[in-house]
């Protein structure tokens, strides 16, 4: 199954409203890092519902925002929840981003780049697309030393690129962006049972949950383009 396949059903079933709601206990941390000016430029990759992008706008007076989504049911969703007009929506991929050289001033991509085909490349475009001084945050909760993360790949039909930590910053310095900064925002909102509760339908014990949620949380990778 494509990625396209994959997400437009999870769109027409309402799933990328549930996406954002998960997300958001740690996106919006690292939403607040992202070092926007005024006006600037914004690419949402793998925009699913949109919320990052629409939140770059009201929170820091982003100037255009573009939310990049390989299905076209998500973009049109997104499309359905905003009336601003800066902001708009494309289907793209991550292979060939429809952006020219030195056009975007950040880029954002929450839970999706471990879906590119060919992810070296896709860093490549981003380094391509970015001004220089640019910055691409990208949060990944499925990782390498995310354990818990690793049985994702069953309930998905799309082939998922599992990076550690050091992947990651290896894979940003070939395609030419410095590491800024690499570290892993806790999910503070999810509830965790008392240890009496334990085992549950989804955890054996407490301490595997306050692991994945409370010390592993989101892995955040930020790149600088020269």
């Amino acid at each position: 199954m494509s990625v396209r396949e994959e997400f437009d059903a999870w769109a027409t079933d309402g799933r990328d409203k549930g996406m954002e709601e998960r997300h958001w206990h740690t996106a919006k941390h690292a939403l607040a890092r992202v070092p926007v000016e005024p006006g600037e430029t914004i690419l949402d990759l793998g925009c699913g519902s949109g919320y990052a992008g629409r939140a770059l706008r009201e929170t820091k007076d982003a100037g255009r925002v573009y939310g990049l989504d390989g299905a076209p049911e998500m973009t049109r969703n997104a499309a359905s929840y905003t009336d601003d007009p800066n902001v708009g929506y494309v289907v793209g991929d991550f292979d060939s981003l429809p952006f020219a050289d030195d056009s975007i001033d950040h880029i954002w991509s929450m839970e999706s780049f471990y879906y590119a085909a060919d992810p070296e490349h896709t860093l490549e475009e981003v380094a391509r697309v970015l001004r220089p001084g640019g910055t691409f945050y990208c949060a990944v909760n499925y990782y390498e030393e995310n354990v818990h993360s690793h049985e994702w790949q069953e309930f998905i039909a799309v082939e998922m690129t599992r990076w550690d930590r050091e992947q990651y910053r290896e894979a940003f310095r070939d395609a030419g962006l410095y590491v800024a900064e690499q570290d892993n925002i806790p999910d503070r909102e999810i509830t965790i049972p008392a240890e009496a509760e334990f085992p549950t339908d989804d955890w054996d014990t407490r301490a595997e949950m306050v692991e994945r949620y409370r010390e592993l949380g989101t892995l955040l990778t930020v790149g600088v383009a020269p």
